[in-house]
């Protein structure tokens, strides 16, 4: 794994933990009434995408290990682009059913590479 796919990982691995302690005791309610909250969430899923768009640059190999990272980059083009059209209801479920998985990984990967 080259240098660059390893700091990308770590990117995603940060990002994703981070959101994680954002959310950590927060239901959706408190996600949708509290605009800090929703903004540093969303903050840091354009992070994730943003890492794994450059990983897939940088090491394709690495990067197709990593499950649904196509919907992550997508999910960080809607945040970026179509930021009026966001579903908060998809952006929690992300975080719920995903983050943890894709933070595994990360781990996984970077552990693999002896850059962990």
């Amino acid at each position: 794994m080259s240098p660059d796919a390893a700091k990308y990982l770590w990117d995603v691995e940060q990002a994703a933990a981070k959101t994680l302690r954002f959310v950590e005791a927060k239901s959706f309610d408190d996600y949708m009434t509290d605009e800090l909250l929703r903004s540093a969430v969303e903050r840091q899923l354009e992070i994730v995408g943003e890492a794994l768009t450059q990983l897939r640059k940088a090491d394709p190999a690495t990067a197709a290990r990593i499950p649904d990272l196509s919907k992550a980059v997508a999910l960080r083009n809607i945040l970026i682009h179509a930021y009026a059209t966001v579903n908060d209801r998809l952006v929690w479920g992300v975080v719920e059913q995903h983050l943890r998985p894709l933070l595994a990984t990360a781990g996984q990967l970077l552990l693999e590479s002896g850059s962990a």
